[in-house]
């Protein structure tokens, strides 16, 4: 069985819609504040998929802060729409609530808050279903010469530095990094290139850069200036301002691989 990391395709580089879920519904701000409706999350998993995404991220942004788990039935409802691989975080604090979200039809969950406040529950996760099936995401700030851990959607600074944080997660059996780096987050000035090198230089595991999309361009380079594995965005997509397709070709021209539809 291939890693549902690598995807079909090996080598070639991943692009991944985040779908940002509030009350059942898809939402967008900038830097995780001053949300606006985006649209029915099931539908817009559904038109992704035809489109070309590589995978889908659902990220429930408020079921840690307002201590809520994860729609169980929203996955089944994506479950039987998409045929594309999905993770889904968000208020994941115990393997029940994982395995729950697992059986329910999701390929990977996502942990951020619970594995910094418990780092040993990333070793539980990876032990109970394989490194694969975990994403350890990591919402990162820069304060003064320093990156830091956030948690609770970029709410509260932690003692961590980024980089320190995400190659223990990795030890400890991360399956991937999700790195989004919230001074870039909803600005559309592009991703944190700088930061997105030095970690992805540093692991053994795929990053996902997420945090700063506005344009095609920003998508050529992170991949040529970092080599991540796979760059995620949300309100380009889901506002129609980058079409995956139109983007897939400009990668492709840019002799950057990625899937077709077809694969």
């Amino acid at each position: 069985m291939s890693s549902p990391f690598r995807g079909r395709g090996g080598l070639a580089k991943r692009i991944i819609p985040c779908l940002d879920v509030k009350d059942g519904r898809t939402v967008k701000g900038v830097n995780f504040v001053d949300l606006r409706d985006a649209g029915d999350p099931v539908e817009l998993a559904w038109n992704y998929s035809r489109q070309g995404a590589d995978e889908l991220v659902f990220l429930d942004i408020t079921a840690t802060h307002e201590r809520r788990k994860t729609m169980v039935e929203l996955v089944k409802s994506v479950a039987r729409q998409i045929n594309i691989p999905f993770t889904i975080g968000g208020g994941i604090n115990e393997i029940a609530d994982a395995d729950a979200l697992l059986n329910a039809g999701a390929d990977k969950i996502s942990i951020n808050s619970a594995a910094v406040r418990n780092p040993a529950f990333i070793d539980e996760l990876a032990k109970a279903f394989g490194v694969q099936f975990v994403v350890v995401a990591v919402d990162t700030k820069s304060i003064g010469d320093k990156n830091i851990v956030h948690l609770n959607g970029g709410r509260i600074p932690t003692e961590k530095e980024t980089l320190d944080w995400i190659l223990e997660a990795e030890s400890r059996g991360a399956g991937e990094i999700l790195l989004t780096s919230m001074n870039h987050d909803g600005t559309k000035n592009g991703f944190d290139n700088g930061l997105l090198k030095l970690v992805n230089d540093a692991v053994h595991i795929p990053v996902i850069a997420s945090g700063g999309a506005g344009s095609v361009q920003h998508f050529v380079d992170v991949f040529e200036k970092t080599n991540v594995d796979a760059a995620l965005a949300a309100s380009v997509f889901h506002y129609g301002e980058i079409l995956i397709p139109n983007l897939k070709e400009i990668l492709r021209q840019n002799n950057i691989e990625v899937r077709t539809i077809a694969e």
